[in-house]
C-alpha cells in the first residue's frame, strides 16, 4: 500500500486509525467516481458505506495493495447495485405541474344542487317569496355575481344579499333539505 501524499511505501506497518486514514485517502476518489460513473443517486453517501463496511474488515484483507483495492471495489459494486434495485423499486418522481391538475372542489351549494334532483329544487323555490327565488336563481343557477344580480333586479347590492341570506335560512328550515345539509 502506498501513501497518497508521497506515492511511496510506508516504512513501517499502519494500523488502526492511521491506516483507516491512508486508506480513505488513497481509494476516496476513485471510489467516488466508480459510483459516480455508474449512476448511483447519492454518490458520496454510497462512499462512506463502502469505507464503514471496510474499516471493521480492514485487519483481514490478504493480497497486500492489490487485495485491498479488489476488496473495496467489490464492496463498492455491492453498494451500487443495491442502489440501482432501490432506484428500480422507487416510484418515479414526477414534477407536480398546476396546469395539469384537473381537480376541482365543488361548492356547497353545487353539493346540494348535485344531490337533490331538479324536480325537488323547483318545489323548494317554489316554496319562496318570489324575489328571494329570483335571487337564488340567478344567483345559484345563473351563476350571476351579487353586483350582476342587483343590475338585472333593478336593486342594491346590499338587498340582493339580505334576500339571499333570507332565502337560504328558509331553505334550511324546510323538512326537506335538511337531509342534505350537513349541520
Amino acid at each position: 500500500m502506498t501513501d497518497a501524499q508521497t506515492d511511496e511505501a510506508p516504512d513501517q506497518p499502519v494500523s488502526g486509525t492511521a491506516a483507516f486514514s491512508l486508506v480513505y485517502k488513497t481509494y476516496a476518489s476513485q471510489v467516488l467516481g466508480y459510483l459516480t460513473a455508474r449512476g448511483v443517486e447519492d454518490p458520496e453517501a454510497a462512499m462512506q458505506e463502502v469505507f464503514l463496511s471496510v474499516l471493521p474488515r480492514l485487519g483481514t484483507v490478504r493480497g497486500g495493495e492489490s487485495g485491498l483495492r479488489t476488496f473495496i471495489f467489490s464492496v463498492a459494486h455491492a453498494r451500487m447495485v443495491d442502489d440501482h434495485r432501490r432506484q428500480s423499486r422507487t416510484p418515479a418522481r414526477l414534477p407536480f405541474e398546476p396546469e395539469l391538475d384537473q381537480r376541482e372542489d365543488s361548492s356547497a351549494e353545487n353539493e346540494a344542487l348535485r344531490r337533490i334532483a331538479p324536480r325537488e329544487v323547483l318545489t323548494l323555490l317554489d316554496g319562496l317569496p318570489r324575489d328571494q327565488r329570483d335571487v337564488l336563481s340567478l344567483r345559484l343557477v345563473g351563476g350571476l355575481t351579487v353586483e350582476q344580480t342587483a343590475e338585472t333586479m333593478e336593486k342594491s347590492a346590499g338587498s340582493v344579499k339580505q334576500l339571499q341570506r333570507r332565502a337560504l335560512l328558509k331553505l334550511r328550515e324546510l323538512a326537506a333539505v335538511k337531509e342534505y345539509l350537513a349541520p
